[in-house]
Parts: structure tokens; C-alpha cells; sequence
């Protein structure tokens, strides 16, 4: 295959040049299929750090066919799938041999997977990193399933020490529960379950007080920290606090916490229900200041959609929070950073912070993953053009730029105008094994 003429994005830079692919990779030659991409800009594909596609136990509410088809919609070439929402939740070398097998049946992208840190789970984090986790993910708050309960500090401190050992990072879920739990029991109690009132029960302060706790833990044992979905420029602020004093820690920001604010919430409701909730104006500008000059690493879309018998509720705390999201990333990244910038925050920074050989970059000996966007063409996201489950989004209405005109896996294109082409053939990323010895 020979891409020809495309603007191709790296994060060094962007340079009008033909695209060799042999074998699934790209290459300093080759021949076959020809594709015209003039006036089209090659993107890397995206890798998306951070998705529920529930598979197996809950693929009602999503499921990796559908997902990793709306993945590949929006210009994604790879996911990695969170421990939970599926049942049995990836927690050890059983759960993550089933769930393995499930989403290489059902996707058209290639995928990795997290593993859990939950209580009395220690024992099996070795295990599940020989399985090939690219590492761990813990709540410091109520997850809100009661099979994945959060991790108190203890089970985060020792699961810090054995993650540090096997040479993976922990991602959190950086939220003090204490506070955030005890203000929605109270505004509750009270009678007030609103939007704002949930906007209020959890406040910047317990998002900047849990990611504190864990640079201290991080700081202390060694380990690798990723902290997932910061919603705020304090929050950002603060694990630079800690990457100052060495801590080896990298931000994760999601999209909609740059597109929306909490004046969205309340006009829209339980479409943007999320934990951390958005932001005021401010938070806002300084978490979109801190994507551009480059203290957040990487923008993921935290997908994590449910029925919508689920969105329904009088009592606002009881709603499922979660933003369905994946198709949407690239474009709203494109309306406020330089495609080379973006290059850089969804799939070359992912790729070298989650040990993905061969990914996130256009460059010979890499695979072959590529979306073709035509950064001039702007185009409304109505629900018949999202190709998840449940085709509601926060999305639907808005107006974007840069639309995916083809998306390509290993040298397979497998999403193309407007359409997916392609029936499974997802492969399973083993992350580099950086075991110690």
C-alpha cells in the first residue's frame, strides 16, 4: 500500500510526503493499493488510554463491537479497556484470560488492558502482569460498583510497592471519598439531589487533595503514576507539585472536560454526568492552557456509556455517571491544539508511557496505524453518525472540525466514509515486559 501526498503528522512536525506500508507496517517502500490523500492530513491512530466497553458481562451497555467501531469512526486505532465495567471485573488471571479472549472475538482495533487494584487483590497483580496488563488502576473513591470497591490507603500504598516491583504504573481515580461521599449522603438527607448539588458535592479541593496523596505514595514507593480524567487546572497544577520532586508521574485530561463546562451539566443533565464533574469557566481555560503548553500528557475519552434506563433518575445521585464519548477525542482536541500537539497527546505519549511496541507513530518499522482527516471539513454529530450501543452523546448538536475520512489498522482499513469495512481482526497488545528481576 502507498499513501499518496498526505500532510503526515508527527510530533516533531508535519511534512508532505508519499507513505510506504509492507506488511502492516510502514516502510521505506512498497507497492499494491495506492490511496490519494492530497489535501488530507495522516494523523498516527489514535490510542485511546482510557475506555468501558464492559465486555464480557455487560455488553448492554456497550461491548468492544460497537465500541471499538465508534473508536475507529472518530480516527482510533487501539484502546485500552478499564477493569471495570465488565463481569467479572479484571482483577485477576482468570477474569483477564476471559475478557482477553472476548474482545479478540468482537473488535476491529488492537486493544490492551488494565488490571485492578483492589482489597485482598496483592497476590494476583504478578500473575496479571505476565497475562501483559500495560498496569493498574485503583479508585480512591466509590467506583460505584460494589465487585470493584475503591482502594483504601493501604491496598493503594501496597499496591504502589508490588506495582513499582513488576515495573507498571497505577492509574487513579484521584477523588477523597471521605469528602465527596459524606457531602452527597448529607445533600441527600437533605432532599437536595440536583444537578448542582452533585456539582457541589464534589468540589476541585477532593480531586487536589486525593491526587496529593497519591504523588506521597508514589514518591514513597517508586512506583509509576498515571492520574486519570484530571478535570481542572488546580489539579494539574498539583501533579506538577509532584513531578518537580522526581515523582514519575504523567497527566491524563478527557475531552470533555476541555468541550464542556458545568453550565453544560445543568443545561444537559445526566448526558454529562461524570466523577470528577466539570468545571467553572476557569478551571475550564486553565485545564485548556496547561493541554496546549504541554503539562497534560495525554487526552483520553473515558467512554463509559449505560442504558438509557439508567440516565433516568429524579435523584441526580443515582443517575450512572459516565460520558459516552470515544468517536468525538480527535475532533474536539483539533478545535484547540496543533495537529502536531495532538499527535503527541493521543498516540505517541501513549505509546511510550504503556509500553505498546511498534505504536503511535508514523515512522518506518511501526505498525501501520493511520487515520486520514480532512482538517477543513466541518461536519454535525447527530446520533445516526455515532456507532456506539446507545446512540446518545453530549456530542449530538455540536459542530466540529477535521472529518475522519479513513481509518487503518496494521494496513487494514477498517473505517472509510463514514463506514466500517472491516468484521473483527482486533489483536491483543502485550505490553513490554519490564518485570524486575
Amino acid at each position: 500500500m502507498i499513501v499518496r501526498g498526505a500532510q503526515v503528522v508527527t510530533p516533531e512536525g508535519i511534512t508532505t510526503t508519499d507513505v510506504a506500508i509492507e506488511d502492516g507496517r510502514f516502510a521505506a517502500s512498497g507497492g499494491g493499493e495506492e490511496i490519494d490523500a492530497h489535501g488530507l492530513t495522516m494523523l498516527p491512530g489514535l490510542i485511546d488510554v482510557h475506555v468501558h466497553f464492559n465486555e464480557p458481562g455487560r455488553t448492554e451497555w456497550e461491548g468492544a463491537a460497537s465500541g471499538s467501531r465508534a473508536l475507529a469512526a472518530g480516527g482510533g486505532t487501539v484502546f485500552i479497556d478499564m477493569p471495570l465495567n465488565s463481569s467479572p471485573c479484571t482483577i485477576g488471571a482468570r477474569e483477564f484470560g476471559e475478557k482477553r479472549a472476548a474482545l479478540e472475538k468482537a473488535s476491529v482495533t488492537d486493544f490492551a488492558l488494565w488490571g485492578g487494584i483492589v482489597p485482598g487483590n496483592r497476590g494476583a497483580m504478578k500473575e496479571l502482569a505476565e497475562c501483559g496488563v500495560i498496569g493498574f488502576k485503583a479508585f480512591m473513591a466509590n467506583s460505584g460498583l460494589p465487585e470493584f470497591p475503591r482502594a483504601d490507603d493501604l491496598t493503594l500504598y501496597e499496591g504502589m510497592q508490588e506495582a513499582a516491583k513488576l515495573g507498571l504504573p497505577v492509574a487513579v481515580h484521584a477523588e477523597n471519598d471521605e469528602l465527596v461521599s459524606g457531602a452527597a449522603r448529607r445533600a441527600v438527607a437533605e432532599g437536595r439531589a440536583g444537578v448542582r448539588d452533585y456539582l457541589e458535592s464534589r468540589p476541585v479541593i477532593a480531586e487536589v487533595d486525593a491526587i496529593r496523596r497519591a504523588l506521597l505514595m508514589a514518591e514513597e514507593t517508586g512506583a509509576k503514576l498515571h492520574i486519570v480524567h484530571v478535570s481542572s487546572g488546580r489539579g494539574v497544577t498539583a501533579a506538577l507539585e509532584g513531578r518537580r520532586r522526581g515523582v514519575d508521574v504523567t497527566i491524563e485530561t478527557c475531552a470533555h472536560y476541555l468541550y464542556f463546562g458545568e453550565e453544560d451539566m445543568e443545561r444537559l443533565g445526566a448526558v454529562l454526568k461524570c466523577a470528577p464533574p466539570l468545571r467553572d469557566a476557569a478551571e475550564r481555560k486553565a485545564l485548556w492552557r496547561a493541554v496546549t503548553r504541554g503539562d497534560v500528557d495525554i487526552v483520553a475519552s473515558d467512554h463509559s456509556p449505560a442504558p438509557p434506563s439508567m440516565k433516568q433518575d429524579p435523584d441526580f445521585f443515582r443517575i450512572w455517571g459516565g460520558v459516552a464519548g470515544v468517536q468525538s477525542t480527535l475532533a474536539v482536541l483539533l478545535e484547540i491544539a496543533q495537529p502536531e500537539r495532538v499527535a503527541a497527546l493521543t498516540a505517541a505519549n501513549p505509546a511510550v508511557r504503556f509500553g505498546l511496541p511498534g505504536k503511535g507513530r508514523v515512522e518506518a518499522g511501526c505498525d501501520a496505524d493511520f487515520t486520514l482527516v480532512d482538517l477543513n471539513a466541518e461536519y454535525t454529530v447527530t446520533r445516526e453518525s455515532l456507532l456506539q450501543r446507545h446512540r446518545f452523546s453530549p456530542y449530538v448538536g455540536a459542530t466540529l472540525r477535521g472529518k475522519v475520512r479513513r481509518t487503518v489498522v496494521r494496513g487494514r482499513t477498517v473505517f472509510q466514509d463514514g463506514k466500517v469495512v472491516a468484521e473483527g481482526g482486533g489483536r491483543f497488545i502485550h505490553a513490554e515486559s519490564r518485570i524486575h528481576a
